[in-house]
């Protein structure tokens, strides 16, 4: 990706300055319409009258200048990183405040109880496990790394070993409490890269200065992007990280938690300690300090298939922040923006999901013997893939539920016709029975 660095403004006569503070000129500092924009971009647009683009350029760095606030995070030379909560910034905190934590009504299909409210959140993790795996060059398909999350077996390539590694991550940090610590990310790391690395010995270990520094490359050109802090300053950086992420919400520097957990995944991607896998080790640690911090909603929520869609606009929001003076606030306000999308999309599918539940209600309302969420949950599904598989082992996976309890759900279903079984290999497989639309109607 190319990205104009900005202009020296030394170059910039002090007198012209003046004159310009003097017009009265010095307002806004951003566009028309709030956007914080980098030079790149307002390079090709039409300065103010009067001003020259570098001089307007001049002008948006000084009206952001008493916004920005220092970070304990520095680059190799020990220049400090900075952040700014500009007005977009602060009006998707508060989104994100009111839809993600504290007691929020969300739909029965997901609060029915215990077991169900389990089912959606390991669909998520299996989302996000699947999705991040892929922004970092896993090519097994979705359909596929859902089968093999769910049946249990063995992977069979770098790609599924890569997407069982991360959903298996994912469940370690839901285990580990608001205290992190260097060891816990080194464990983390371990587990994100078993059995995928071309030296075996590099999972869970810092890179040392007799490694070779991985520098971060365009996939398209090869083009350096990002060039590391020297290997002999990560375990201080590593340290100041876990320092930085258990600083207590009441500490003199407040910092909004989803700001925190944002740039908590900016610094351990900055600083790119590891061989491979930087980009989900940090992207677990936005989870699992979103989690901690009470906004519980977010682990139903999958931002690595938003930033699937455009990785472009990540690696870019890495990039617009070290050309500009190391300002965080470009990539603190894209991953706003990728949560917004997220939260968004997350209740228009539990919408789907309660009018699918729903529907199969309708169906089977006046059958005298009931069906629990699970059964429902099935043949909903069912309905949608008449030809999908399901096994005693996939369903308690789904679920989070014993093996006996899956039989004692599936086994009913096969006694009033709307499943059927077959055994292709040494298990039973079941799919719907033909029709199953119709019986569920005949049901009620």
């Amino acid at each position: 990706m190319r990205v104009a660095p900005p202009p020296d403004l030394k170059q910039l006569r002090p007198k012209r300055l003046w004159e310009i503070f003097a017009s009265g000129a010095v307002s806004a500092g951003a566009t028309d319409d709030g956007t914080y924009l980098h030079w790149d971009k307002l390079r090709h647009l039409a300065p103010p009258e009067g001003l020259s683009s570098e001089e307007w350029w001049w002008l948006v760095k000084a009206n952001r200048r008493p916004m920005l606030r220092p970070l304990p995070l520095t680059d190799a030379e020990g220049r400090l990183f900075v952040y700014a909560t500009p007005d977009r910034a602060l009006q998707l905190l508060h989104h994100i405040d009111k839809r993600c934590s504290g007691e929020i009504a969300m739909p029965e299909v997901v609060t029915a109880d215990d077991q169900a409210r389990s089912h959606y959140l390991v669909n998520s993790l299996m989302e996000e496990a699947i999705r991040s795996s892929q922004l970092e060059g896993a090519t097994t398909s979705r359909h596929v790394a859902k089968e093999l999350l769910r049946s249990g077996r063995e992977p069979n390539d770098r790609s599924e070993r890569m997407i069982l590694n991360n959903f298996r991550a994912m469940e370690f940090m839901r285990d580990i409490d608001d205290v992190l610590t260097p060891v816990i990310v080194l464990e983390l790391h371990r587990i994100l890269t078993d059995g995928t690395l071309d030296d075996p010995d590099a999972a869970g270990r810092l890179q040392t200065p007799e490694d070779e520094r991985i520098a971060v490359r365009d996939r398209r050109d090869g083009q350096v992007i990002h060039a590391p802090p020297p290997a002999d300053q990560l375990p201080d950086r590593l340290q100041a990280m876990c320092a930085f992420a258990n600083e207590p919400l009441d500490a003199e520097r407040f910092i909004h938690p989803v700001v925190r957990a944002i740039l908590l995944h900016f610094w351990l991607a900055f600083d790119h300690p590891f061989e491979d896998g930087n980009g989900r080790t940090a992207r677990a640690i936005f989870y699992w300090y979103m989690r901690t911090r009470g906004y519980w909603l977010v682990e139903y929520l999958s931002i690595s298939r938003i930033l699937a869609d455009a990785p472009g606009q990540y690696a870019t929001s890495f990039v617009l922040t070290e050309t500009d003076d190391r300002d965080t606030t470009y990539f603190l306000l894209h991953q706003l923006g990728v949560m917004e999308r997220a939260i968004t999309e997350l209740h228009a599918y539990l919408a789907r999901k309660v009018k699918e539940v729903r529907d199969v209600e309708h169906l089977i309302r006046a059958s005298s013997q009931g069906f629990n969420h699970r059964q429902l949950a099935l043949l909903g599904h069912a309905m949608r893939a008449p030809g999908h598989g399901y096994t005693f082992h996939s369903h308690s996976a789904s679920h989070k539920v014993t093996h006996e309890t899956a039989r004692n759900d599936i086994l009913p279903l096969i006694e009033r016709g709307l499943l059927e079984r077959s055994r292709p290999g040494r298990s039973y497989v079941f799919t719907a029975a033909p029709g199953l639309a119709a019986l569920l109607e005949g049901l009620g």
